[in-house]
């Protein structure tokens, strides 16, 4: 079986679009990977790039400058780029929320203003929701908007925040009603990054994705005037969750992308790589490792196609299969990346072999957009919900 090419079906995306993400990721992104990885450049001529051809709002309708497609086809994209580089796919991730966020929810002026431009690679988004104090739990936040005559003041501190560093604007999660709490007491904000009040607090140094920025946010006092409200005041608890299963299919198909990228890196080794007079691969040892990641990288996939098309149909339990997807995918990708560097030997603990890359690379997926222990209550509360059904 070959591994080369994806195996995730696609709808809108035809075979044309398909060679061209492929060639796109075979000549633009992985000869760079390992330079990015050593750098922690952010790679603004291949986003460019992806701005003209379309591989930025996958599912954002094209009427606003996005592809127009399905959840099916983001889920084809994000384990195609992630094949050749998780940085990169991890930035379609974020440009696909934020386009969601702002297809919904924004108004034309806000459409015109900054998702047009992100979509584009114009503009570089930032979506700030974690604290000092808050990680999954939204409830938890304290970042605060007050009204302000017309407008609000928006003050507050967010961490590991996805391309913070060099962000142009940001889309802020705050208080605007404590009484209320997280259903109906949180809004969302458009800030500018530039304007008086905001400041990059630090730039973090990550074991992997390392070209993914991730850094702080601070608003000390930042006036807004009253169009930075993105959608209505105190919905931003529903926006999110609207959005996070999409995001989780996101980090599902990028999850694939590194078990993909590694299965086929612990394959070649295994025939290139010869011990006691012949291939590695003849070894058992060997051979039913490969066959062990082979399957579990084909049932991720399975798994992950059928939280997509649900996504797409609107079924009643896509929110779960995609908790599901992600969870299977990413402690997947883990294991996947382990058992390639095994097959290296001491070459895989060495900078500069792909799959030592691939082993960081991996190590965040179990985290981000909801750990592996929040996408088991995800699921555990259904299954229960259903038994008492």
């Amino acid at each position: 079986m070959s591994t080369g090419n994806s195996v995730i079906p696609s709808s809108v995306l035809g075979a044309d679009e398909r060679k061209l993400v492929a060639e796109f990721v075979d000549e633009r992104i992985r000869p760079v990977a390992t330079e990015l990885d050593e750098t922690e450049r952010f790679p603004e001529e291949i986003y460019r790039e992806m701005g003209k051809i379309g591989l930025f709002g996958i599912t954002v309708p094209e009427k606003f400058g996005g592809f127009g497609g399905t959840a099916l086809d983001y889920l084809f994209v994000m384990e195609s780029l992630s094949y050749g580089y998780a940085s990169v796919a991890d930035q379609c991730g974020l440009v696909e929320i934020l386009g969601s966020l702002l297809g919904n929810y924004g108004t034309p002026e806000q459409q015109e203003q900054y998702l047009r431009p992100m979509l584009s690679a114009e503009k570089r988004c930032a979506y700030a929701l974690t604290e000092p104090g808050s990680g999954s739990d939204l409830g938890s936040i304290t970042t605060r908007a007050v009204r302000s005559g017309d407008g609000w003041v928006l003050t507050g501190e967010k961490i590991y925040i996805h391309n913070a560093p060099v962000a142009d604007f940001a889309v802020v999660l705050a208080v605007t009603d404590p009484e209320l709490g997280k259903r109906g007491g949180i809004s969302v904000f458009l800030v500018d990054v530039d304007q008086p009040g905001v400041s990059r607090a630090y730039h973090e140094h990550k074991m992997g994705q390392r070209a993914s920025q991730v850094g702080g946010l601070v608003f000390d006092s930042v006036p807004l005037s009253a169009d930075a409200l993105l959608g209505e005041e105190g919905k931003a608890f529903g926006y999110m969750m609207k959005v996070l299963a999409k995001g989780r299919l996101g980090i599902s198909g990028l999850s694939l992308g590194i078990s993909r990228a590694a299965l086929d890196a612990a394959t070649r080794q295994s025939l290139d790589r010869s011990q006691f007079g012949k291939p590695i691969s003849a070894n058992q040892g060997i051979s039913f490792s490969l066959a062990t990641v082979a399957t579990e990288l084909r049932a991720g996939t399975a798994l992950s196609v059928e939280a997509a098309r649900a996504l797409d149909t609107g079924a009643a339990d896509a929110e779960t299969l995609c908790s599901m997807a992600k969870l299977y995918a990413s402690e997947g990708c883990v294991r996947h990346a382990d058992a390639a560097v095994q097959v290296f030997g001491g070459n895989g603990f060495i900078r500069g072999y792909e799959v030592e890359r691939l082993y960081r690379d991996a190590r965040i997926t179990k985290i981000y957009e909801g750990t592996s222990e929040m996408q088991r209550l995800i699921i555990s509360r259904a299954v229960l919900k259903g038994a008492a059904a």
